[in-house]
């Protein structure tokens, strides 16, 4: 086994990893990984047309990752801006690894939630507050069955990759 194929397959073993723990860009490490692989053999066994393939479903988990959190949100009654809170929180949590992954989409959707009750000031501040701590609840449940998502999805990429690799 060449050496390259070593680190290649390290980084996908460490993206599996990092899909399920924040801090690591899972996803990216383990396209990383087959793009690696497939350079090892010069584009023999995996060509382009397969890691094509495999560069939109790695676009895709981003998009699940991204709408899963706010339709966690919307789930429990979120309001607009808690939804695109949970959704800039998703993103603003990117740049905080490893915590920010897990409280972002929270703390997002909890202030935007915040931002539309005092917009519209209809019920007392307890209940809105209550009402926003469980819109932020269900943005983090959302990111966590996003997760699962991912895992399915990466799942099949690394079956079309060995499919492909292994033929």
């Amino acid at each position: 086994m060449s050496g390259l194929l070593i680190l290649a397959v390290v980084l996908i073993v460490v993206g599996l990893v990092g899909i399920v723990l924040p801090g690591l860009p899972g996803i990216t490490l383990v396209l990383g990984g087959f793009i690696l692989a497939a350079y090892d053999t010069q584009f023999t066994k995996v060509g382009w047309g397969t890691l094509a393939i495999l560069g939109v479903l790695t676009m895709l988990t981003f998009a699940v990752e991204f709408f899963a959190t706010m339709l966690g949100a919307k789930r429990v009654g979120a309001s607009k801006l808690a939804m695109i809170g949970a959704g800039l929180g998703t993103f603003g949590g990117l740049l905080l690894f490893p915590i920010g992954l897990l409280i972002g989409p929270f703390v997002g959707a909890v202030a935007g939630e915040l931002l539309h009750q005092r917009k519209n000031p209809r019920e007392s501040i307890g209940h809105a507050t209550g009402h926003a701590t469980k819109v932020g609840i269900g943005a983090w449940v959302g990111l966590m069955l996003g997760t699962v998502a991912k895992l399915a999805i990466v799942g099949l990429m690394l079956g079309i990759f060995l499919f492909a690799y292994l033929r």
